[in-house]
């Protein structure tokens, strides 16, 4: 029986491991929905609620399963509801594949119902690479080179596929003049351990072993590279902070650990890096170039991509390789500095006496009264919960302070959010993906209310039907409901000198808890802060997706750790200027402030 072009697609992503498609259906891939349908032992379709969900949960899959994430859309509509999960994959570097269906060749390039421009429309968010598979024997090499790109460069890349050829009788490239073969699918470890030149080791062990206050700061490229990290720390005092892509690289109770630096960053961190003589970044790519050292700090960046060396600090060394690799060369280079051993155990202490003091501030923070939770108090009573194996995904906005200060990630615990894209309405879909890469974890997803009224409450829909196929069927979505989308309220002020502005800010009021339960999941309801720990409890004991409403205060800041003049001149001067929680902000805000000093 002859195969199609539609069959032989499916059967060569199998060899390539993937196992899961995430989409939504329509005309321009029927051939592929068809295949899908007859095929026993090929990838499982995952219908979301929204095409630009498929592409999100496709990112998580990738971002927690370390492997390839696939979407899969129609054409015109589908294709472009797909580029803001693209974007993010893009953004983020994670490596994704995009199927995307086109209308037949026949009809091509006659304004044909919902045909539009598709090398157009992703050749800058896909633009790794692209391609059109005209014929049958373009097949084999164009998707296995988009899924090399996608796996090697950690991007985004698309292929796309007009309705017709899905349907045509699949025939192999042959041996003959321009025609292109392609190698078997190798589903293993793309990324290599590449290592800079000798001398550049030399050079960078001399400024590293050179600092009396070293400072590192670790991003996602240092994931596989926790022990040489801590090792490089150890042997020069070093303290660590994490960007937010690099939250889960070490755990949050070790004394050297800073934790996450930037806006959402903490006190620790920041003083750090205010205090530091040496910088050492590994893996990352944060872009607040305000929170690094003040320039002219001796400075080494080491990243396996080299597009982004150098581009967030004047860095006297630049190393470009595998972090673990680059980091295990260094350490054998690095100067045995006895002259330096007290200056650095001064450096240290002072690094661990700050950081147990912020965890003080941030245990008192989340007590401060408020109406009816502070929302601090969320995270903070999850992290003595939070299982050894859970997997956590935070959506952007307000919530994203809490995740980045309060979760105290330990040993096993991977968490990630939408880092540089920092796009709404990720963090459900993520752990959907999450869920499918890895079903024996927990998943808890950690969202405001804007987001989920965005899309939260649709993929619900999706995590009910497919929770049954998870060895743990624990998805846990936590939502901040304040009825505000905080964070542009905070940043209105804080930046615009705008008091808030209900017209735009304000959400309609609805019950997330209900509408759980009304879809046959577990809804909790929180409106005091006696009862957040035990939601928790009972959330992460339940045998089915939990929805955790918490109904908390939108007028507790989130303070950033160093607060500059002109952010505080534009938020007292919205404040004067009529908004509408004055005296609530005033007074949530010198009461969450004041804990930083009454702890000392």
């Amino acid at each position: 029986m002859a195969q199609n072009v539609a069959n032989h697609l499916l059967r060569r992503l199998s060899q390539w491991g993937v196992t899961e498609i995430f989409g939504y259906p329509g005309d321009g891939i029927n051939g592929l929905i068809s295949e899908m349908g007859r095929i026993d032992d090929g990838p499982r379709f995952v219908q979301s609620r929204h095409e630009e969900m498929s592409a999100f949960q496709a990112v998580g899959h990738a971002k927690f399963g370390g492997r390839l994430g696939v979407c899969l859309a129609t054409s015109g509509p589908g294709a472009i509801h797909l580029l803001n999960g693209l974007y993010d994959a893009k953004l983020d570097r994670v490596p994704v594949l995009a199927i995307v269906g086109q209308t037949a060749r026949t009809a091509m390039g006659g304004s044909y119902q919902q045909e539009v421009d598709l090398h157009s429309l992703f050749k800058d968010v896909a633009g790794a690479y692209l391609e059109t598979v005209n014929v049958p024997e373009q097949l084999p090499n164009v998707l296995d080179r988009a899924v090399r790109t996608a796996l090697g460069e950690r991007a985004p890349t698309a292929v796309i596929l007009p309705a017709d050829v899905q349907e045509l009788d699949y025939a192999p490239p042959r041996h003959e003049f321009k025609h292109v073969p392609s190698s078997a699918p190798q589903p293993g470890p793309w990324l290599g351990t590449a290592l800079p030149p000798g001398s550049e080791l030399d050079r960078a062990a001399e400024v590293i072993g050179s600092g009396e206050r070293v400072a590192i700061l670790v991003g996602q490229g240092a994931r596989g590279a926790a022990e040489e990290v801590l090792e490089l720390a150890d042997a020069t005092g070093a303290g660590i902070a994490k960007a937010l892509l690099g939250k889960d690289v070490l755990p949050d109770d070790l004394p050297q650990v800073t934790g996450s630096i930037g806006l959402l960053g903490t006190r620790p961190s920041w003083e750090m890096m205010r205090d530091c003589d040496t910088l050492v970044v590994v893996g990352s790519n944060m872009p607040y170039s305000q929170f690094l050292p003040p320039f002219g700090r001796r400075a080494v960046q080491i990243d396996i991509d080299p597009s982004v060396i150098g581009m967030r600090y004047p860095t006297e060394v630049n190393l470009v390789g595998d972090a673990a690799a680059t980091l295990r060369a260094l350490l054998d280079r690095l100067p045995q500095r006895p002259d330096l051993a007290g200056a650095r155990e001064s450096w240290r202490n002072t690094i661990t006496e700050n950081v147990s003091r912020w965890w003080e501030v941030l245990d008192a923070q989340a007590r401060v009264e408020a109406a009816p939770v502070n929302p601090m108090l969320v995270v903070h009573e999850l992290s003595p919960r939070l299982p050894d194996d859970a997997v956590v995904t935070a959506d952007s906005g307000s919530a994203t302070n809490w995740f980045a200060r309060f979760l105290k990630v330990r040993p096993g615990v991977r968490a990630s959010l939408s880092g540089t894209l920092a796009t709404m309405g990720c963090g459900v879909p993520y752990a959907i993906g999450a869920k499918f890469a890895l079903p024996d974890r927990p998943a808890i997803a950690l969202v405001g209310d804007g987001a989920m009224q965005m899309n939260g409450l649709a993929e619900l829909l999706t995590a009910r039907r497919y929770h049954h196929l998870w060895e743990d069927p624990r998805l846990i979505v936590c939502v901040w409901h304040n009825n505000d989308l905080n964070q542009v309220t905070w940043e209105l002020r804080a930046m615009g000198g705008s008091p808030k502005t209900p017209f735009s800010q304000d959400l309609p009021e609805m019950s997330y808890a209900e509408f759980a339960a009304n879809i046959g999941l577990v809804g909790i309801e929180v409106d005091s802060p006696g009862q957040v720990g035990a939601a928790w409890d009972r959330a992460l004991a339940s045998d089915r997706p939990v929805v955790i409403d918490v109904r908390c205060d939108a007028d507790v800041p989130p303070i950033p750790p160093q607060v500059e003049r002109d952010q505080l001149v534009d938020t007292v001067k919205a404040l004067l200027s009529g908004d509408p929680d004055q005296r609530e902000v005033i007074e949530r805000g010198l009461a969450v402030k004041a804990q930083e000093y009454l702890s000392r």
